[in-house]
């Protein structure tokens, strides 16, 4: 594993959700509600089924309902820190983080904010002083395959998808807490497993499992969650911790937060940015 550099700690980031209203979104932005009818069948059936959705269920409406499903985007000031084999590696970054559902995401590094981080769909960029170059594709993939595994998709995409699958996996001790164990899998067997606070029904960890292209071998993610607090109708976690085959590998405190901010659409755009017009149209002097 290599020492994290500026761009990958921008990999850290992770998005989390809240709702308020400010402009109106196209239909075909909108996140899909929680199918509430997609297991009902199953789980009338099989109980095991019947406790994950009902834990799911609760898990939902703890981190905010149909404000939580139906957030667009948000906006994070904080800081992050990079740990290689699990030892603190530098001082830290401050990051300010700009996410709109489902795929758009720009993330300005240092307190210059002049190393932006861009994600459009599939493509990423990365704009400098230099110029605008693309993302290296190894950093690229494991953007994407976080992305592909964050929570916000997991809950909106994952559990209507055809095929979908969610399973009680008993409970397990989780930062000193008893928690249950729910994991979701797709028809093409890649799953996620949160671990949910069973007296607050919030998240409190989610892990999965991929196969490294080279030496072909499983790795294991995970993101440890705390610290919640209410924004804007949303339960939000200020304290993320990552973790690599059970070794630390960053942490991510939040500042301050918001929801719905409605963005400029220029903010993730990539076209005319010159050194002296880097700062987004969010930033301040």
């Amino acid at each position: 594993m290599r020492i994290p550099s500026i761009v990958a700690l921008a990999l850290m980031l992770t998005a989390f959700a809240a709702a308020q209203d400010h402009s109106p979104v196209p239909p075909s932005a909108a996140p899909a509600a929680w199918p509430t009818a997609q297991f009902a069948a199953t789980a009338a059936k099989d109980p095991g089924v019947k406790k994950a959705k009902q834990i799911l269920d609760d898990m939902i409406q703890s981190l905010g309902g149909d404000a939580y499903l139906t957030l667009r985007d948000m906006k994070v000031a904080g800081r992050m820190y990079a740990f290689y084999h699990g030892r603190p590696n530098g001082l830290g970054m401050v990051y300010w983080r700009f996410w709109q559902w489902p795929d758009q995401e720009r993330v300005e590094l240092t307190k210059q904010r002049d190393v932006i981080e861009l994600y459009l769909g599939d493509k990423g960029y990365e704009i400098t002083y230099k110029g605008t170059a693309t993302q290296d594709p190894k950093l690229l993939a494991e953007y994407l395959r976080r992305r592909d595994h964050s929570l916000e998709v997991v809950i909106r995409q994952w559990l209507a998808a055809p095929g979908s699958m969610i399973l009680y996996e008993g409970t397990a001790i989780v930062e000193q807490t008893l928690a249950d164990r729910v994991t979701i899998m797709t028809a093409s067997n890649d799953s996620v497993t949160i671990a949910i606070d069973p007296r607050t029904h919030l998240p409190l960890k989610k892990t999965y499992n991929w196969r490294d292209p080279n030496d072909r071998q499983f790795d294991e993610e995970s993101e440890v969650w705390g610290n919640y607090r209410m924004v804007q109708g949303i339960k939000t976690p200020y304290s993320t911790v990552r973790y690599l085959n059970g070794e630390m590998s960053g942490q991510r405190f939040i500042d301050n937060v918001s929801y719905n901010n409605g963005f400029d659409p220029a903010l993730f755009q990539t076209k005319g940015i010159t050194y002296n017009q880097q700062k987004s149209p969010e930033s301040k002097p």
